[in-house]
């Protein structure tokens, strides 16, 4: 349960004051020894701790996943594999696995989604990092528009839908070989756009180092730079950015 469903249910009559008054006096964390489960991440920033599945002995990424799951309602999970999944599945029979983004969520049903966020890559191949990001901003609430295989070696293709990219109120660009996507649609928007360097390329792009420097040196001004296949950050970050913008408009 999260704290809007406290609220909620306290403004329906559906749970007393002082059942709610419990729930936002429990422990700031819960302590399970090999992890300390951030109970008030929410509270503290708007956002439910996340979990990065990757290296997790199976133990212990089940029981955080059930722990999550019970205090908040539903969890999201980063860099999964299928064996993960399915020993996720074991405890937590409706979670649901993406092999190509390795999200591991489950989710509350009829979510919300606000605003627009853009999410474009250069390549078909630098699809798995943009998927990571756009299914995280749509966990965190955010309608996403995805835009694939734009890259600057065929920039027709980007051009044809400049409408959208500058209706959105942020723009993910991921990119790998020289990276320059991002400067290019950084070129053509007003608002902030999100580089997100991945390692795809040949030799000489030294597994993403190639396009993060090429973002980094961007002269588009409104670029700015997660680290290379971080496409969680980005897509964390981008709601943010998305969340301003539509509170913004309804003022």
């Amino acid at each position: 349960m999260d704290v809007k469903s406290v609220l909620e249910q306290v403004q329906r009559g559906a749970m007393s004051v002082a059942d709610a008054q419990r729930y936002f006096d429990r422990k700031a964390f819960e302590d399970m020894g090999y992890a300390k489960i951030d109970t008030y991440r929410e509270i503290r920033s708007g956002f439910p701790e996340v979990v990065y599945c990757a290296g997790k002995p199976d133990a212990y990424l089940q029981a955080i996943y059930q722990k999550i799951a019970a205090e908040q309602g539903e969890v999201f999970g980063t860099r999964a594999t299928e064996a993960q999944y399915e020993l996720v599945r074991q405890v937590l029979p409706a979670v649901v696995y993406d092999p190509v983004a390795r999200t591991l969520k489950v989710e509350r049903a009829a979510k919300k989604r606000i605003g627009c966020i853009a999410v474009c890559t250069a390549g078909t191949a630098d699809i798995p990092v943009a998927e990571e990001a756009a299914q995280t901003a749509e966990f965190f609430g955010s309608h996403v528009e995805r835009i694939y295989d734009v890259g600057v070696s065929g920039l027709h293709r980007l051009l044809a839908r400049t409408e959208l990219l500058q209706q959105a109120n942020c723009v993910v660009a991921v990119a790998g070989m020289e990276g320059a996507l991002a400067s290019v649609i950084g070129g053509l928007v007003r608002n902030p756009v999100i580089a997100v360097p991945t390692s795809v390329g040949y030799g000489a792009s030294f597994h993403g180092v190639s396009a993060l420097l090429t973002m980094i040196n961007s002269c588009a001004n409104c670029v700015s730079v997660v680290n290379i296949d971080n496409g969680y950050g980005a897509g964390y970050i981008a709601t943010q950015i998305n969340r301003l913008a539509v509170g913004g408009r309804q003022e």
